[in-house]
């Protein structure tokens, strides 16, 4: 019988003195040392917390309306347009925002000079002048990408 009271008040003294040490060092470096202060400063971390989350969702809402107007695609066409010169060394490069407006930059080399053209693209069409072949395949290629 006093065996097993004992032991009683072994394993509940045993528990005790987790629970004391678990409490201790919950209010650690707390001055007043008590549970209540510790509980608040949390909610206030919380309350902080949410309010930079909040301002955060606001800001990605405003960045996801934005994206659509950044240059999101891009092609690139390499080629030769002059039979009198070796390898490819032209190009047609197309930059297009989720709406598929952008630009289009060609470049021409030949022996003597490189020329670079630009051309405006609106909803993935010519704005203003009529676009070459590697143009056309350019803007293509940025709008599979």
């Amino acid at each position: 019988m006093f065996g097993t009271i004992f032991l009683w008040l072994i394993l509940v003294s045993f528990f005790l003195s987790r629970t004391i040490l678990h409490y201790r060092n919950l209010v650690l470096g707390e001055d007043q040392g008590n549970l209540s202060s510790v509980l608040e400063k949390i909610l206030r971390k919380n309350d902080a917390t949410e309010e930079e989350i909040n301002k955060m969702m606001k800001r990605i809402e405003v960045l996801e309306k934005e994206k659509v107007f950044y240059v999101r695609k891009v092609g690139l066409v390499r080629f030769n347009p002059f039979s009198d010169t070796g390898g490819s060394h032209s190009f047609a490069l197309a930059f297009l925002d989720g709406q598929d407006n952008g630009i289009v930059i060609s470049s021409l080399h030949s022996r003597d000079q490189t020329r670079i053209y630009s051309k405006p693209v609106k909803l993935g069409k010519p704005a203003n002048y009529e676009f070459s072949k590697e143009e056309e395949e350019a803007i293509k290629k940025a709008q599979k990408s």
